[in-house]
């Protein structure tokens, strides 16, 4: 059995891979899975992240040829499924000459580590960013005066517990922005254990296929519904187009700080698909209003964009935080206000203006 073969080499934690990545270091991935579970999923980063998928039994079968195909001249982290396997070839590659490390407890330690890390500061509180760089997805805990919310918590629940414990703070609201389709939310599981109140938008506890009504305890959010957190206020703006039931956060502080939690409404650099429901044809004309009408006028350019997915690493500083003004959105986004879209036709907002009246009762 490999986990039998003991080989020295270093060793590398998820933590300290996931700083590595965002420095752009000269980094070399070897991933020596099978290549079924390499095309699956993978350790990725920065645009210029280099790496090769060579098996372990490779190295078995022709050890010299394999090692033939790793740089000498980068440093080389091994990745296999839980450690084993990578810790034998790096400390093959080690006898020859590689500076070589292998991840601890392997992709599957990659897959659960979350990054926490405090993106804003202010007298009233701050805004700590919970993060899952594997999967690209990232929530927020709000802290002010003891109260703590939640935008779009991820699974493990154990993180936002202790983070709260810590800052001796208690949870007040859980809110999602929408109904995840690629994540399972930790919202109802922190309901459960804190007692602290569970909102999701009542258009996405409606499967949008088989429109079956959600089996999760919720409370109804919308735009009447405005949650005081300790000396900060947040308010709810409706986004449909993603899915209907899409909504904004807008945090407003006492010093006049916004931050606007925007889950997959708008991302840093592209915007949330309005098919992923099955009826985007119907749908991207409400995106399109919600986009041009509905957003802009609760927004300043200073107002700080928050969203709750990157693609890669790329849309982040290698101070890991993934948000930047309004303004600098609109720049850089290439499928914001203002970029995208102008080729529509005029027919999206007749659509619109049918979807706004049609929704209006069942809204208010």
């Amino acid at each position: 059995m490999t986990s039998e073969i003991a080989i020295e080499a270093p060793v590398l934690s998820a933590g300290e891979l996931y700083e590595r990545l965002l420095h752009q270091s000269n980094l070399f991935i070897l991933d020596v899975r099978n290549e079924q579970d390499y095309a699956r999923w993978r350790v990725e980063g920065r645009s210029n992240l280099a790496g090769i998928n060579l098996p372990y039994y490779d190295f078995l079968e022709d050890e010299e040829a394999a090692i033939a195909r790793i740089p000498a001249d980068r440093e080389v982290l091994v990745v296999c499924a839980k450690e084993g396997s990578s810790q034998y070839v790096a400390g093959l590659l080690g006898q020859h000459g590689i500076t070589a490390s292998y991840l601890e407890g392997g992709i599957v330690s990659w897959g659960d580590y979350y990054d926490l890390r405090t993106v804003a500061e202010f007298p009233a509180g701050k805004i700590i960013q919970v993060a899952r760089p594997a999967r690209g997805d990232v929530s927020f805990v709000v802290i002010s005066d003891g109260a703590a919310a939640v935008i779009d918590p991820l699974r493990h629940i154990a993180h936002y517990q202790a983070l709260v414990e810590a800052a001796g703070a208690r949870f007040t609201a859980l809110l999602d922005t929408h109904v995840h389709a690629d994540h399972i939310s930790g919202g109802p599981a922190l309901a459960a254990a804190s007692g602290a109140t569970y909102y999701v938008h009542a258009y996405d506890a409606i499967h949008p296929i088989d429109m079956l009504p959600a089996r999760i305890a919720y409370t109804h959010i919308d735009e009447s519904v405005q949650i005081s957190l300790g000396r900060t206020t947040i308010k709810t703006i409706w986004y449909p187009g993603h899915t209907l039931g899409q909504v904004n956060y807008l945090l407003e502080e006492p010093d006049g700080g916004r931050y606007l939690f925007t889950g997959d409404g708008i991302f840093l650099r592209s915007f949330g698909r309005p098919d992923l429901g099955g009826r985007g044809e119907a749908w991207t004309p409400v995106l399109y209003e919600s986009m041009y009408e509905r957003l802009p006028r609760h927004l300043t350019d200073a107002t700080m964009i928050m969203p709750s997915h990157f693609s890669t690493l790329d849309e982040g500083g290698e101070n890991g935080m993934f948000l930047a003004s309004w303004a600098n959105v609109q720049r850089d986004n290439e499928r914001s206000p203002g970029a995208a879209w102008k080729s529509l036709p005029v027919s999206c907002s007749v659509t619109c203006r049918t979807f706004r009246r049609s929704t209006s009762r069942s809204s208010a």
